[in-house]
């Protein structure tokens, strides 16, 4: 069942991102970047952490045993050296990489097997710490991290007037 899952939330996670990018690309550039006193500063800079935060996230599940070819062209982006870092300085660069990962991230839920998640990834963390974790769970707090960040982006975008729409994840369950 984790497979299944990890499918419908890539999917409703590019779903998600589509319609946060368009209401973000209502703003301009002025509000986009201007600090709303949010944990990654701005809505841009949010949204550069959601990227950058996938970025690591995939670089790691790349070195799953699997060899998950749906994460070659991720493998191959320069590693993020911090979490708040700005990988993407103009929106249209921003936006074009958000759709590309988010069209790798479908590929690859539908790469997974129910044996690649029960077993161990082995990654070194941010801070320099090897890990080794179930990486099921790993896939999961990967599709939970984005979740976190796009409810405060939800957040800071409705302060500026504009409206994600429905963003419950029940909407995206199909019916038996």
């Amino acid at each position: 069942m984790m497979k299944q899952s990890f499918e419908l939330m890539a999917r409703y996670n590019q779903m998600m991102n589509r319609q946060l990018y368009y209401c973000a690309a209502q703003l301009s550039d002025e509000q986009l970047k201007r600090d709303r006193q949010a944990f990654f500063g701005s809505i841009f800079g949010t949204l550069n952490h959601i990227l950058v935060g996938d970025t690591l996230w995939l670089q790691r599940f790349a070195a799953h045993p699997s060899g998950f070819s749906s994460l070659d062209k991720v493998k191959a982006l320069a590693t993020p050296k911090q979490l708040d870092e700005i990988i993407h300085d103009n929106f249209a660069a921003l936006s074009e990489a958000r759709n590309a990962m988010d069209a790798a991230i479908v590929e690859f839920s539908t790469q997974l097997t129910e044996k690649d998640l029960s077993q161990p990834l082995s990654y070194v963390n941010s801070k320099g710490l090897s890990q080794q974790k179930h990486f099921g769970l790993l896939v999961q707090h990967f599709f939970n991290h984005q979740t976190h960040h796009r409810g405060q982006l939800s957040t800071l975008l409705s302060q500026c007037g504009q409206d994600i729409g429905v963003s419950d994840l029940l909407v995206h369950i199909p019916e038996l």
